[in-house]
């Protein structure tokens, strides 16, 4: 007797898991995939976009292959992100190449389900490109890279969907490297680094710039930076002094390692050429930057790209020593 009601006893418990597991799995099914969250949501329509465009539409329709739970975790920017680099909408989008856009998506997706209590300060994650991205804490506020996780756990057919506020991009390059990627049409069809480029081979810091063993956090004007400096050509450029363009290169560069914006605590940093930069409070995930050499603050265009050896930060003006 004892026997018997401990076989029914057992029996019952199979049966309860078995419901159970059939509603988890048919919640599962009625959930929607991480693609078709940012179709039917109205402030990712761009990420939409730019998931076509790069070919990832169809990946992150499905389940994961590369994965045994058959999830992904996907770090979504949301309209506004992409807005900040002056992308609004798929005819924006054309001025990247596809090669570019697919690899930068890919950049915010990692196999897996990572929650949000995974997400912890000093960790990172690897991502689906290759390179690994990481978890920054400013006060309450959770970063990835130099952006900001402003919602968690959005819960997919196939895997969890957090939202940030900055494009997240990483070249696998070097320094001089990722640059040259700018100046050739690699990542934006019309090139904006043609300058700077130029600049860094004519003073001889090229080999400085892409050691590996040397990880900077460098600020990288502009074209239209250098030509409000007075260097209006590359003709110009070529010719100036080598000593005078290290002494300008290197007050761009700190040897920091590398950090994003989101890790920037101090309001000053001496500079690899021994000037001192002053930083602004950060705010809304950036800070501007002055050099005793300039009379007006320079602004970050682009923020936060991860290079195999540091980070480098996009900006609109020349910083003097």
């Amino acid at each position: 007797m004892i026997k018997t009601k401990f076989y029914l006893g057992i029996a019952s418990l199979v049966l309860l898991g078995t419901a159970l597991t059939s509603c988890e799995n048919d919640y599962e099914n009625e959930l929607p995939s991480i693609a078709a969250i940012a179709v039917a949501g109205a402030d990712f329509s761009t990420l939409e976009a730019a998931a076509i465009q790069g070919g990832v539409a169809g990946v992150l329709s499905n389940s994961n292959p590369n994965d045994a739970s058959g999830k992904y975790t996907v770090f979504a920017p949301n309209n506004a992100a992409f807005a900040k680099l002056g992308l609004v909408d798929a005819g924006s989008l054309g001025g990247l190449q596809n090669s570019f856009l697919t690899n930068t998506l890919l950049y915010h997706v990692s196999n897996g389900t990572l929650s949000n209590g995974g997400i912890v300060a000093g960790g990172s994650s690897a991502s689906a490109l290759g390179p690994n991205r990481r978890f920054i804490s400013r006060g309450t506020d959770k970063y990835i890279n130099g952006s900001k996780i402003i919602a968690t756990d959005v819960q997919a057919s196939n895997g969890t969907v957090h939202v940030i506020d900055k494009v997240m991009i990483a070249t696998g390059v070097n320094i001089v490297a990722s640059a040259q990627l700018l100046q050739t049409s690699k990542v934006f069809k019309n090139p904006e680094l043609t300058f700077l480029v130029q600049a860094v081979v004519s003073s001889g810091l090229a080999g400085v710039l892409s050691d590996p063993a040397n990880n900077f956090t460098v600020f990288a004007p502009t074209d239209a930076a250098f030509k409000a400096a007075g260097l209006t050509t590359l003709a110009a450029v070529a010719a100036t002094p080598p000593a005078t363009l290290q002494a300008i290169l290197l007050n761009h560069a700190i040897g920091d390692g590398g950090k994003f914006t989101s890790e920037q605590m101090g309001t000053t940093a001496t500079t690899a050429g021994g000037g001192i930069l002053t930083y602004s409070t950060f705010s809304n995930g950036i800070f501007t930057i002055k050099s005793n050499g300039n009379t007006t603050v320079a602004n970050m265009v682009i923020p936060d790209i991860q290079c195999s050896n540091g980070v480098v930060h996009v900006i609109d003006k020349v910083l003097l020593p």
